[in-house]
């Protein structure tokens, strides 16, 4: 990697860190042209350094956790990609690396789902447990009228991942192509068309 390329790479960071910043509330969408500068950073890295991804900011474990419920929230099927081919959990790792605000979140939410599925599947963190118990968790967690004491923290966590992983996807090269987005005219921000969202949610086995 050039010492030049370094240090775009260190202003993107530092750019995005001050807008991730402002997202203590809840999920937000980054500007368009950022977004598609993180998934061009990603490739550039794996071109680069071939074979997978390497976490910039999660654990080994962490990841893997991240790359699994990416999957389970868009999975990929007989018409499209899902959030897995389109690099989701990388894009949100790369973004953890920016913010200290979001890697907490996403540490701590990942350290819940683990300590959570230990308590209900004899001992196995969430990436170990059989699939049908990976999916029962997460329903509990899906949906805001299972609120209580007990499921807050796991809603609010995958309030936030869920969000972000459709970002994560529709940000892509896959999900703009998807969306008909041709990149012949500039767009100052990007929000997800609300029909794509309700087509996610339908597609989803987490509903």
């Amino acid at each position: 990697m050039s010492e030049q390329t370094d240090y775009s790479r260190r202003d993107l960071l530092r750019r995005i860190g001050g807008a991730l910043s402002l997202a203590a509330a809840g999920p937000m969408i980054l500007p368009a042209q950022d977004a598609q500068h993180v998934h061009q950073a990603i490739a550039d890295d794996k071109a680069a350094q071939p074979g997978p991804y390497r976490p910039k900011a999660l654990t080994a474990h962490e990841y893997a956790t991240l790359d699994r419920l990416s999957g389970l929230i868009l999975p990929a099927d007989q018409h499209s990609p899902g959030a897995i081919e389109a690099g989701a959990a990388a894009f949100i790792d790369f973004l953890c690396a920016a913010s200290d605000e979001m890697l907490a979140i996403y540490t701590g939410g990942i350290a819940w789902l683990d300590d959570t599925m230990r308590r209900r599947a004899g001992g196995q963190d969430f990436l170990s447990a059989p699939p049908a118990q990976q999916t029962a968790l997460l329903d509990l967690i899906a949906w805001r009228k299972n609120r209580s004491p007990e499921w807050n923290p796991g809603i609010d966590f995958f309030t936030w991942a869920r969000r972000m992983v459709v970002d994560a996807y529709y940000t892509s090269p896959i999900g703009f192509k998807e969306l008909g987005y041709m990149g012949n005219s500039a767009m100052s921000s990007f929000s997800v068309p609300a029909e794509a969202v309700e087509y996610v949610m339908k597609r989803s086995p987490l509903g």
